[in-house]
């Protein structure tokens, strides 16, 4: 087999084991996956939002997954890594398989659409588009594009700091693509740089070994374990969310 046919083949194989991760591990908030071929075997990172649900109890979710991997799909003796995602709301793959729970839960897209943008931006981005295409409305097909921010387009800063993911959903309507790009500040390369002087370091207090410091960790009963209670608290929330259509109705 050549070199062109092997590169084709893992990329399709690459393809199959995201989609069936995107649903394997949808309440973990699966965003993407690292595989990287060793002489001991094949390590797989997995980039989630919740790595609790993934790993399971007592490590059973890992074993379970390990399975699949080697039996399914081929991989040698796969060492699986959890990585957890600390701005999901930054990461175009987790926005998007939320917004496509909320178009299949009957959300309107346009609602769906403004909220989507608002989270992104409030989380700190520079800017966003998302484009949704197909029966939209009515029979015939169709397409909107809503972007807020700034946001590259062409050029090197646009490969760099722009990152962008593609799902479709299932409705009544039929089929339905959702498409969101992405820049990121912390991407953002200046073409200049400012040189500040560093100041000096306040000295350190010292602390006597007599004395002790506790942290405790306490665990917010009000905070979604899951993305399916994400999803569920968002959608009260969507229903706030004014569209053009109502504002322009205010303005007559």
């Amino acid at each position: 087999m050549s070199s062109v046919k092997n590169v084709i083949n893992d990329s399709y194989k690459l393809m199959l084991l995201k989609d069936y991760l995107r649903e394997a591990i949808k309440e973990a908030g699966f965003s993407e996956v690292d595989i990287q071929k060793t002489p001991t075997g094949t390590r797989v990172g997995l980039h989630v939002t919740r790595p609790g649900i993934v790993i399971g109890r007592k490590g059973s979710g890992i074993r379970d997954l390990t399975k699949v991997l080697e039996t399914d799909f081929g991989l040698k003796n796969p060492q699986i890594s959890v990585i957890e995602i600390t701005k999901p709301e930054l990461e175009p793959s987790v926005m998007c398989n939320r917004m496509s729970q909320h178009l299949a839960r009957g959300t309107a897209f346009r609602r769906a659409v403004m909220w989507t943008m608002q989270t992104i931006m409030e989380a700190g981005a520079m800017g966003v588009q998302i484009t949704t295409s197909g029966k939209l409305r009515g029979d015939r097909s169709s397409f909107e594009k809503h972007s807020k921010g700034i946001l590259p387009r062409a050029g090197h800063q646009a490969t760099v700091i722009v990152s962008e993911d593609i799902v479709h959903v299932q409705t009544k309507m039929g089929l339905i693509g959702v498409r969101i790009r992405i820049a990121r500040k912390e991407r953002f390369i200046p073409e200049f740089e400012l040189k500040v002087m560093k100041k000096e370091a306040a000295p350190k207090l010292e602390v006597p070994e007599e004395i002790e410091i506790v942290e405790e960790t306490q665990i917010d009963p009000t905070k979604p374990r899951t993305e399916s209670e994400v999803i569920e608290l968002e959608e009260k929330l969507i229903e706030t969310v004014e569209t053009f259509e109502e504002v322009e109705e205010e303005l007559k």
